[in-house]
This record gives structure tokens, C-alpha cells and sequence, in this order.
């Protein structure tokens, strides 16, 4: 028989309810149960959930929770049900904590469904802004219902930091770790069309699982930690990474002229910023992938794109192809008659980010040799 281990099946990258700048704003939630779809990218014969207050200024209280597997919407299989038991009913701030595990088997591509009925308010909770699947939330404690029948429907995720399954050892985990482009901004929600999705399909072993944040940054904090602070967290630490894919450095170009925080960094402060993430990453045993940093001339977002901005995103691209290793060139994406712009039929209409479309020729001309090693 072959030996198990626990390995990441599900990740989402969270940030800060009280960032200066927000996308989409979080919430409090009191004697309120919450309802989320998380749609595992790899599966096993167990499961455990992890959940973070790590961003939250009040002690998180549980009052209760459950993991099932999906029908439809809201609904969950009873069959499936299962109570999820924590160390500890109370998360103090800036802690994780993860459950028991719950004998459970499931499948690549399974929706599990998390239930946590939160007693009292917690005050605005740690949260992953813009996932592209739908949430649930209804009064009272719910957690065992078969489905909801009167409920409020969110547009982010909130306390889940992922889900671990119990797998083959040697099951190779690959960490898309970035910005909008991996957490999926532009796509059509609970379709699972996210690159790291995508991607996922095309492996025969393995699977992708996503650590993308919009707007997040390479250098310096904006919405999230930066990419170099967060990197040991959300790469590292990530039960059986042996692959990462990077795509980050067009907030850290867009973002000072869209919110006035000051002057891009050079082509050179990239390169360092890159440079730094490969030696962590390499050091560790990890193949790492670097993405050039995808068109978005145009964008509609008010002072993001700069003839500046544009000069600086050729030269790292530049680099990124010629000095940095393996790559994958987010240019394939790019219109053949201004490659500083998306195809038309790429956008989502903001001319930044990919709709399904998009997502999906990208997703097929990256070379997945790499993650297969």
C-alpha cells in the first residue's frame, strides 16, 4: 500500500480587512452561519481545514463547524457531512488554526462546502477579496442544513486559509503565486476558469494550487503583504510545493499612479525583487517559473498605465526571458498588432484582465515541462 501524506488540495491568498486600499470590502459576521464552496484542485483519502484570524483584531470564536461535498448552489450531500473539530473553539489574533482530520475521500475537482457558524461578532475577519465564487451567509447556526433556504450571497472568501488532503506521497504540488491573473479577477465566477484551474487540467500528476491576490505587489504592501513578505507563508510552508509560478510586478508598476503612493520602482529594483524569490525558492528544492508580466496598455484604471510604467515592464520582461530560467511568456495573450495591449477577444473588458477565453489560450501555451519534474 502505497504510504500517505498531507499535502496542500486548496489555497487562497488573504489579506487584511483594514487595508488603506480595498477591491472589495470585508464584514463582520455575528450569530450568522457562512457558507463557502471551495473547489479542491487536488484530492486524497482524508481532508483537514485550516482557518485564519491572521489579519482579524478580535478573537475568533467557532460555534460550530462542517465540510460536505457539493450538489448545487448552496446545497451540500448529506451523506458527505461531516463535523469538523478544531484544537481550540477560540483563534486569538494574527493565529491559524487547523481541524482534526475528517475522513472524508475526495477528488480533484470536488466542491467541498465549509459551514462555520460564527456565534459572536467578530469584527471585519481576515479574507480573500475577489475568488470568483460565490458565498453564502444566513442567520443562526445553520452549519447542518442541507441547504440554505433564504440566504445572502457574497463575493469574497473569508477564514479559510486551505485545505490539506491526504495523498500519495511524493504528489507534486505547484503554487501559482501572484496577482489577479492567478486569484482569477476578470473570469466568470463559480466556473472555476482561474488560470491555476486551467492549468491544473492540463497535469497528468499533480495539480496547481492558487495563492494569487489582486493588486497584490512584488516590493512593497498595498493590498496584502508583498510577494517577498509573504513568500515563506504562502510558498514555503505550503505542504508538498515542489513547483512555483510567479506573475507579479504590474501593480508594483500601475498601482502608485492609480492611487498616488508615489513613483514605480526601476527595471533593476524588479530584477532584485525576482532574483530574491528564486534563491529562496531554489534554496528550499523548489522549481521555480517566473511569468513576464502580462499587457495592459490601455487599462481602464485611471493613472495605471505610464509611458514609464511600460518602458520598465519591457526591461524586466527582457530579463525575465533571457536571464532569469525557466519562464512562461504572458505575451501570448498580447495583440499581435500592439503587443503592449491585450487581443481584443482576450479582455474582460477592463484591458488588464483575461475573460474565459483569455484565461484559456494562456493556460494552453504554457509549457507544463517544468511542473512535471
Amino acid at each position: 500500500m502505497a504510504e500517505l501524506t498531507w499535502v496542500a488540495g486548496f489555497r487562497t491568498g488573504v489579506v487584511s480587512p483594514f487595508e488603506p486600499f480595498q477591491l472589495a470590502p470585508s464584514r463582520a459576521f455575528a450569530d450568522e452561519t457562512l457558507r463557502q464552496v471551495l473547489h479542491l484542485a487536488g484530492g486524497g483519502a482524508a481532508v483537514r481545514v485550516t482557518l485564519t484570524n491572521q489579519y482579524g483584531r478580535r478573537p475568533l470564536r467557532l460555534g460550530g463547524a462542517r465540510i460536505a461535498v457539493r450538489t448545487r448552489g448552496s446545497g451540500i450531500d448529506p451523506a458527505t457531512d461531516r463535523a469538523l473539530v478544531f484544537p481550540e473553539t477560540v483563534v486569538p489574533p494574527g493565529e491559524t488554526t487547523t481541524s482534526d482530520p475528517v475522513d472524508l475521500a475526495v477528488t480533484a475537482g470536488t466542491d467541498l462546502v465549509l459551514s462555520l457558524y460564527l456565534p459572536r461578532d467578530t469584527g471585519p475577519v481576515t479574507y480573500s477579496h475577489q475568488p470568483a465564487q460565490t458565498a453564502y451567509v444566513t442567520s443562526g447556526d445553520r452549519c447542518a442544513e442541507p441547504r440554505f433556504e433564504a440566504a445572502g450571497e457574497l463575493g469574497s472568501r473569508y477564514l479559510v486559509a486551505g485545505v490539506d488532503v491526504l495523498a500519495p506521497a511524493g504528489t507534486p504540488v505547484s503554487v501559482a503565486f501572484g496577482d489577479s491573473w492567478f486569484e482569477g479577477r476578470g473570469t466568470t465566477p463559480n466556473t472555476n476558469s482561474r488560470l491555476p484551474d486551467l492549468l491544473t487540467a492540463r497535469l497528468t500528476r499533480g495539480w496547481f494550487v492558487n495563492q494569487g491576490i489582486g493588486t497584490n505587489r512584488l516590493l512593497t504592501d498595498v493590498i496584502g503583504d508583498h510577494a517577498l513578505a509573504r513568500f515563506d507563508r504562502d510558498v514555503l510552508a505550503v505542504p508538498g510545493a515542489r513547483h512555483v509560478l510567479l506573475h507579479l510586478g504590474l501593480n508594483d508598476l500601475g498601482v502608485p499612479g492609480r492611487f498616488g503612493t508615489g513613483a514605480p520602482p526601476s527595471a533593476d529594483d524588479l530584477v532584485a525583487g525576482f532574483t530574491e524569490l528564486a534563491r529562496r525558492g531554489r534554496a528550499a528544492g523548489l522549481t521555480v517559473v517566473a511569468a513576464t508580466l502580462g499587457p495592459y496598455a490601455g487599462t481602464t484604471y485611471p493613472g495605471y498605465d505610464t509611458p514609464r510604467g511600460q518602458a520598465i515592464r519591457r526591461e524586466a520582461n527582457a530579463w525575465l526571458r533571457t536571464e532569469f530560467g525557466p519562464h512562461a511568456d504572458f505575451d501570448a495573450v498580447a495583440d499581435p498588432a500592439d503587443p503592449s495591449r491585450l487581443r481584443p477577444e482576450y479582455d474582460s473588458g477592463d484591458h488588464i484582465h483575461l475573460n474565459d477565453t483569455g484565461t484559456r489560450a494562456l493556460a494552453e501555451s504554457i509549457d507544463l515541462t517544468p511542473f512535471t519534474r
